[in-house]
């Protein structure tokens, strides 16, 4: 599992945001289109792509991508 793809993923979440303002350190909850409904696609993206259930809680408790992505690649 590779940081990059994994940030493409989660940037592909993100309909109105640009592909190109996400990186390993973004701080995904401070864009402007973050709901809970992206909190939930990303919570779907990482169950179908990876095969890890992601839990509410760990979405709340992640700042970055990498939090989320550490997360996942300890599960995998």
């Amino acid at each position: 599992m590779e940081i990059a793809d994994f940030i493409k993923n989660v940037a592909a979440q993100y309909e109105e945001t640009d592909t190109c303002e996400f990186n390993a350190n973004t701080r995904f909850k401070e864009k402007d289109e973050w709901s809970s409904l992206t909190a939930m696609a990303i919570i779907a993206m990482v169950d179908e792509v990876y095969k890890v259930k992601l839990l509410g809680e760990e979405i709340r408790k992640s700042s970055t991508i990498n939090d989320i992505f550490d997360i996942v690649k300890s599960r995998t």
